[in-house]
């Protein structure tokens, strides 16, 4: 089955703002996230309960569900933006009415948490989806440019890119040749967590791109091995930035995370690269989940083969 491309945005399309997730705080980065949308020449219609507090997540299930639904049913609404991650996101995939989303497909943004999601939406609807910046994070001003370019770009051209890092930051060749496959994958936290549950979609041939933030390397090791353990088998891997990623201890014996990667490449024998300006950092691309894409180590790129929105 090919892939389902989301039209592209155009000016004046109305953009829904909703929080599948955590809290934004303080919650005016919600309207901060709106005004920048706005500022870009589209319209925004912000969840009921976007800025809703219940524990740490952006209300109850139940609530983010039905502002993720509300979306997904209007007509009206072309894009669906995640004001930011946090963590909740895999507890209300079930609650996601993909029926309606194939029916009408549209434009799914956000990352991090919303991976869960975005794999969700991959498996059940093969709907092409974006795992890059969030309104109600880096969607601020002042807005990176670097950031700023590669997102929008995706979203309204409807040409091939190439996912690349700025000159000055090359990221790092592990093992070399080229593939090519679907790109998928995000924050390896939530790809361990999904594995194993009906939302796990198949990783064969894919380019499996990975990012993560605030793990010490053993919990990076477990996540890795979890996914060799569990048939993981791409044709290719792009790690991201893991932030924050160093021991607590930095007197205790420890790998570091460029020795686990290498390592987790190195087992698969597939071509591999590091480093990739993808993840928890300002300046980031953004990925187009679901597309077909050809890894070039040598180069340090990733050619899209195909248009991300129609």
């Amino acid at each position: 089955m090919r892939a389902v491309k989301p039209p592209r945005l155009r000016p004046g399309d109305l953009i829904g703002l909703v929080s599948p997730a955590g809290i934004p705080r303080p919650a005016e980065k919600i309207q901060l996230g709106a005004r920048y949308l706005e500022s870009r020449g589209y319209r925004v219609l912000v969840g009921k309960h976007a800025a809703r507090e219940h524990g740490y997540l952006a209300g109850t299930d139940e609530e983010r569900a039905e502002d993720l639904n509300a979306m997904i049913r209007d007509s009206r609404v072309k894009a669906i933006f995640a004001s930011r991650g946090g963590y909740g996101s895999q507890r209300i995939v079930s609650a996601v009415d993909f029926d309606a989303l194939r029916q009408q497909p549209k434009i799914v943004s956000g990352f991090s948490d919303i991976t869960g999601l975005q794999l969700a939406i991959w498996r059940r609807c093969k709907l092409v989806t974006f795992s890059g910046p969030m309104p109600a994070v880096e969607f601020r001003q002042p807005v990176d440019p670097y950031t700023e370019e590669r997102f929008w770009r995706l979203l309204v051209s409807g040409e091939c890119e190439v996912l690349n890092n700025p000159p000055e930051l090359p990221p790092r060749t592990i093992l070399p040749g080229t593939a090519s496959g679907v790109l998928l994958g995000g924050n390896l936290a939530l790809v361990a967590a999904t594995l194993g549950t009906t939302y796990c979609p198949s990783f064969r041939n894919s380019i499996l791109v990975l990012e993560d933030v605030g793990e010490e390397p053993y919990r990076v090791d477990r996540m890795l091995t979890q996914l060799r353990n569990a048939g993981v088998c791409p044709s290719g891997v792009a790690f991201g930035k893991f932030t924050l990623c160093a021991p607590k201890d930095p007197q205790a014996p420890s790998f570091t995370i460029p020795q686990l990667q290498d390592d987790f490449a190195r087992r698969l024998n597939v071509p591999a690269i590091a480093e990739l300006q993808y993840g928890h950092v300002p300046k980031k691309l953004t990925v187009p989940f679901g597309v077909r894409a050809r890894l070039d180590p040598a180069v340090g790129t990733i050619q899209m083969l195909e248009p991300a929105v129609t």
